[in-house]
């Protein structure tokens, strides 16, 4: 693999008493991600980010944090810089046929569609993060 190209990101992190700690990436809408602690969810950025691009052309450029500080949405949140490899969002794609159990591809459909999500892209994100625990 080359020399990728490296960018900060500016990201929002939320946390509710009894939840895990979402990420909201303001220059890549639709792209989020979470974790149990603060450092998995900003350790997940990556791959969400390759996730939701899998299939996109136009890859975003980060803006300049001090945009979105007084930004209403994003209010109560913690901002960090996240380094995002955008080299490796330029996966090209392959398309694959599946079968699924109609209960489990129901209950995948109701998360996508809540979460502004595809399925393609939360099963990839789905499958990356289990190949990466399960080396």
């Amino acid at each position: 693999m080359g020399v990728g190209v490296r960018m900060l990101f500016p990201v929002v992190i939320h946390k509710d008493a009894d939840s895990c700690y979402s990420v909201t990436t303001p220059d890549m809408p639709g792209c989020f991600t979470a974790g149990d602690s603060l450092q998995e969810a900003v350790g997940n950025i990556q791959q969400a980010a390759e996730c939701h691009y899998f299939e996109e052309p136009d890859l975003p450029s980060p803006s300049d944090l001090e945009q979105w500080l007084d930004d209403p949405g994003y209010q109560g949140g913690i901002w960090v810089l996240v380094d995002v490899d955008l080299a490796r969002l330029q996966v090209k794609a392959k398309r694959v046929n599946i079968t699924l159990p109609e209960n489990l591809l129901s209950r995948i459909d109701r998360y996508v569609t809540a979460h502004h999500l595809t399925r393609s892209g939360l099963l990839a994100q789905a499958a990356s993060r289990y190949l990466s625990e399960h080396p």
